[in-house]
């Protein structure tokens, strides 16, 4: 999957429905699963995983595995510009310090930290990370505190050089020290960061933390000797873009048991083909066509469980007709999210309730419905709302105020039937209180640049979640100084409300509260999540530890083929 950055990297949005790796979700009119009636509704978005976990012990030395991917123009996880196969393409050659368990418990990596205290002093948290002591980078330069101060000074904000994804958390650092000696960080925060291992999950190496490389050095670019772990880059052939990663001769762990780790590029659409052909050992099967395709192919098996990914109708504020906060709520009222996601759904076997969050899924702890509690799909209600507004209806049954059409744009990217269906599907809705959808066509390549230059009224998007810290990202989606608020939303007031919670010390409290404030930005009318869905894969039988794994990301040197 190719997915496009329109949140930091722990929020990356995918270029759409169709092309991403996984889909929709399903329900009811309100609250429920596509197709269920309410009383067999899934109460949670699920939680399951389905990725043959096998201990280090019970993996086959040697083989290839090998996937659709590339290194992407930019390599840096860090830097704005970074998708998700960038993140992905990193962690193969690089730290993966803090990892988490599929529905998000912390996991510290003694081959990097071998220790990790936390602690309150006078109310300002402090983590000391003890590093691994054979711990360090390709070209011999120890892994030490330095590392973890180069990943902090590049990312905190305090230099506007760099372009960061984002300095959340960073910024709340005041110093990184070295501690009893060079091999241990000592970090401390202005407050209580309850989410701060997502900031030192991975880390640069010193040398990559000046302007010029942090920005420039990893476009279109491998560094295998600022990197660190069980494998390195072999080969990159910068004409195809495939790359193969080998046993790093330099790590100091458990060894990898695969003999070479593959990417070939090539575009997403076409990893079902390479699948069937035995070219990759592992594809998405991201609608019910490709599903099709993948099941029941000899000496290969489906993997599905539950989903970090959410799928969002964005709603573009400073458009100069969904301006109006009336026309926006009744847009959303008009909405029949249930009939969106069973349309998604078709042919997928799969029910989950409609999402309430921009930040938790329902299978999280802390999770509230938030948007059930401030909209309702209701098309007679959404028509009283435009009465009120001054929106009359016209002969032809579309609304007109002051001369002017009440018509709206949806931008769809590509040409997929499913994306068409969605469309068709919108404007069908819209049409009976008045509101005439005019869908306006464009390439997957155009992304980005309807997001940046923010050329769309309504625009559906979607967002994987890489830590389980939801709550810590309120301020990207609702916060009305955000370049990451891609619909425009928001004021100065709620922006303060919002970043009051990120200095709530327990994960328990915070999610109580950013639940709260949630809603209130919910009324605003201008994101309204529409769907997550399953992530679903064909992979070949004896994989070991790939599929669907929500939150967790199996270290590189478990990953291979079964004994």
């Amino acid at each position: 999957m190719r997915a496009r950055l329109a949140l930091p990297v722990a929020l990356l949005a995918a270029i759409s429905v169709a092309t991403t790796a996984c889909q929709s979700s399903s329900g009811n009119k309100g609250t429920d699963g596509a197709g269920a009636d309410r009383k067999n509704a899934p109460k949670a978005a699920s939680a399951a995983v389905d990725y043959n976990p096998q201990p280090y012990e019970n993996i086959k030395d040697g083989g290839t595995y090998t996937t659709v991917g590339t290194f992407d123009d930019q390599g840096n996880p860090f830097n704005v510009n970074a998708t998700l196969t960038a993140s992905r393409v990193w962690g193969w050659y690089n730290a993966d310090a803090i990892t988490y368990s599929p529905t998000g418990e912390v996991q510290y990596n003694p081959d990097y930290y071998s220790d990790v205290k936390v602690a309150v002093e006078g109310g300002n948290q402090k983590v000391t990370l003890t590093i691994n002591p054979k711990a360090a980078f390709n070209d011999g330069t120890p892994i030490d505190w330095r590392a973890i101060e180069a990943t902090w000074k590049t990312n905190n904000g305090s230099d506007k050089d760099f372009a960061a994804s984002s300095t959340d958390g960073y910024d709340r650092i005041t110093s990184v020290a070295k501690g009893k000696d060079a091999k241990q960080a000592v970090i401390t925060f202005k407050g209580v960061n309850a989410a701060w291992s997502t900031l030192f999950t991975t880390f640069l190496h010193p040398e990559a933390a000046t302007v010029a490389n942090f920005n420039n050095a990893y476009v279109k670019k491998a560094h295998p000797e600022w990197g660190a772990g069980p494998y390195t880059v072999g080969k990159w052939d910068t004409h195809s873009g495939n790359i193969t990663f080998v046993r790093n001769p330099k790590w100091w762990g458990r060894k990898g048991k695969l003999d070479k780790r593959v990417y070939v590029n090539l575009e997403p659409t076409a990893g079902v083909n390479a699948f069937k052909n035995g070219q990759v050992d592992y594809t998405s099967a991201v609608d019910a066509e490709s599903l099709k395709q993948v099941k029941g192919l000899k000496g290969t098996e489906i993997r599905s469980g539950g989903s970090p990914f959410e799928y969002a109708l964005y709603v573009n504020t400073k458009s100069s007709v969904l301006s109006d906060k009336a026309v926006r709520k009744a847009v959303q009222e008009s909405v029949d999210r249930a009939q969106i996601a069973k349309i998604q759904f078709q042919g997928l076997d799969y029910k989950e309730p409609l999402p309430g969050s921009a930040v938790l899924y329902s299978f999280q702890k802390g999770y509230a419905d938030n948007v059930s509690a401030v909209l309702k799909y209701a098309p007679d209600e959404a028509k009283k709302t435009l009465d009120a507004a001054g929106w009359k209806a016209g002969d032809d049954g579309i609304r007109v105020k002051n001369g002017k059409k009440l018509e709206v744009g949806y931008t769809l990217l590509g040409d997929d039937p499913l994306g068409k269906a969605t469309a068709g599907a919108f404007a069908a809705m819209l049409k009976p209180v008045g509101i005439h959808l005019v869908i306006k066509k464009g390439d997957d390549a155009d992304f980005s640049k309807v997001l940046s230059d923010r050329s769309f009224d309504l625009f559906l998007s979607g967002n994987r979640s890489m830590d389980p810290f939801g709550a810590r990202y309120l301020c990207d989606f609702y916060c009305s100084d955000r370049d990451s608020n891609i619909t425009g939303a928001g004021t100065p007031a709620l922006d303060k409300e919002i970043r009051a919670t990120t200095e709530i010390a327990g994960l328990d409290a915070q999610a109580a509260a950013v639940n709260k404030v949630e809603k209130k930005a919910l009324e605003q009318y201008a994101f309204l999540p529409l769907f997550s869905g399953p992530s679903t894969y064909g992979v070949k039988k004896g994989l070991a530890n790939v599929g669907a794994t929500i939150f967790l990301t199996p270290l590189p040197e478990t990953v291979g083929w079964q004994k």
